[in-house]
């Protein structure tokens, strides 16, 4: 890793809108499919309607109601209630909200979302009575990945949240795994150390602008398993065994980002090198209280060896973490995290600067799921993983900003298509403002500009909520043109629209959209 834990965005909640918009706490939404609306029955009135969250009644001021079939739930209770945030934008009536993997864009009275950069059609829209927003009850629900049930002799709306779910299943799964397990023989430190010590290796990266050390588990005859955050953006890297011996890294073989786990793949064979790999597997007993044992690199110490209990065990988001008192620090990313069998249980992620120790692993049930990726046999053609992007842009030189928007806004999915956008280009004017232009595909502009205007402004709004989080200081404007080269001179535009290029031909270049954003946000759309 680059000279430091990983960042603590597994430990830090969804991030909030600061200034660009209004916050009003509603949340997000998810591109799987959903089911269709709840549907209630004729005689359900507004005011009957209950819903309840993980069996507790949620208190509705103002109450949910049905309306043609559906039921509508104020936008902030349900959200809330569901672990996610949401940011409202009030001169546009559009909803931004996000959890741990999702981001989505609403708007009142349109029957779309854009969740995760991707159109949704929605069977009912987000609406607005007496200046409350309120959002479809199963939609909402299901895209947060919850389970919606309807108890129609109570007209209630029993809903189990995702966390509920999740928390269900790791008892039943901890459970059967504590039974497993119960008979099994403990092993002492030293007898893990002798068993694992060899298949525990310091991973060498280098990045354009520096170098970085982690940790890694062997688990197969190329492949050795690490966190996400040690190779991301890593142009090369090496891998040094306690034997001595320094082995080439291919590449990236797997990886999950969410989970920050990766799989890079060695050119030589570790079998050649007597090293055996760790077992990866769902079944072990993790169980708060119970020892473990952590072995890594931290500070490029090899293969330091710690011990310490199970504080706590914990997810982020979907992402099961094992909270560990076993000491690591910057260069055990990617270690293993033993429990008192022998059994790997957690890769070692992050920490915080406390004096309380308190650490992290990524549950090995992860490196299990991410293992059945792997190709039956190594790749020839594995290669490195650019850099995910920025937490920030502040300060950064126009050409990066250039290159975060063309990596990330080139193009729009709307009526099944992808709508290509070019020529981008940043500076900074003689005001101050950071100006973005880009160019529209102008066939679609031409053929079907009506048809994707809803779709267009709500890819615009979910761009500036992304800029104000990246520049929150800088105030920004975007124009999107339709940009065009005509053999006759086209009539009926502004003269500073059409401009003769000297070839006996005309170039028709006009801003289709205009937003603008610092504290707030306007967006103006061509007619």
């Amino acid at each position: 890793m680059k000279n430091k834990m990983i960042a603590p965005a597994l430990l830090a909640p969804a991030i909030a809108a600061a200034l660009l918009l209004t916050p009003v706490g509603q949340g997000a939404a998810s591109a799987a499919a959903v089911s269709p609306q709840i549907t209630l029955s004729a005689s359900a009135a507004a005011a009957n309607v209950k819903v309840e969250v993980d069996g507790k009644a949620l208190s509705l001021n103002p109450g949910a109601f049905t309306q043609n079939g559906v039921t509508y739930v104020p936008m902030r209770a349900i959200f809330e209630a569901l672990g996610a945030s949401v940011t409202w934008e009030p001169t546009t009536k559009t909803i931004i909200g996000n959890n741990y993997d999702t981001t989505i864009t609403l708007s009142i009275g349109v029957n779309k979302a854009v969740v995760n950069g991707k159109t949704v059609n929605l069977s009912a829209a987000p609406i607005e009575k007496n200046g409350t927003a309120f959002v479809p009850a199963r939609f909402i629900a299901e895209s947060l990945h919850a389970e919606v049930k309807w108890v129609n002799q109570t007209q209630t709306v029993q809903i189990t949240s995702e966390s509920a779910i999740w928390e269900k299943e790791y008892a039943e799964w901890q459970n059967d795994q504590n039974q497993a397990v119960s008979d099994s023989a403990k092993m002492t430190a030293e007898q893990i150390v002798d068993q694992y010590d060899g298949s525990i290796v310091m991973v060498n990266t280098v990045y354009s602008d520096g170098t970085g050390i982690g940790s890694g588990i062997v688990v197969g005859d190329h492949y050795i398993l690490t966190n996400y955050h040690v190779v991301n953006g890593a142009t090369s890297a090496t891998i040094d065994t306690i034997y001595g011996d320094t082995l080439t890294v291919q590449g990236v073989a797997a990886y999950d980002d969410n989970t920050d786990l990766a799989i890079i793949q060695t050119k030589e064979s570790l079998s050649n090198y007597y090293i055996d790999p760790v077992p990866v597997t769902t079944s072990f007993q993790a169980v708060k209280g119970g020892k473990v044992y952590a072995i890594g690199s931290p500070l490029g110490v090899q293969n330091t060896v710690s011990e310490g209990l199970i504080s706590n065990v914990t997810r982020d988001g979907m992402v099961s973490m094992i909270q560990t008192n076993a000491p690591i620090d910057h260069g055990s990313s990617g270690g293993a995290l033993f429990n008192e069998y022998g059994q790997l249980i957690g890769i070692t992620s992050s920490g915080l600067e406390s004096q309380a120790n308190l650490n992290y692993a990524v549950s090995a049930i992860h490196a299990a799921l991410l293992m059945q990726e792997l190709p039956a046999s190594p790749a020839a053609d594995v290669g490195f993983l650019p850099d995910s992007g920025p937490g920030t842009l502040t300060g950064a030189s126009m050409d990066t900003i250039q290159k975060y928007m063309k990596d990330n806004y080139s193009a729009l999915t709307s009526m099944n298509q992808v709508i290509q956008m070019t020529d981008w280009s940043v500076k900074r004017d003689s005001k101050n403002w950071i100006v973005i232009n880009a160019n529209i595909d102008p066939l679609y502009y031409s053929y079907y500009f009506d048809s994707i205007k809803p779709d267009l402004r709500l890819w615009a709004v979910t761009m500036g909520y992304d800029l104000h989080k990246l520049l929150p200081n800088e105030t920004i404007q975007f124009q999107l043109y339709y940009d065009r080269t005509f053999g006759f001179e086209p009539r009926g535009f502004d003269a500073s629209d059409v401009t003769k290029t000297g070839d006996g031909k005309w170039r028709v270049r006009l801003p289709i959209l205009d937003m603008q954003l610092k504290d707030q946000m306007l967006i103006q759309l061509k007619d």
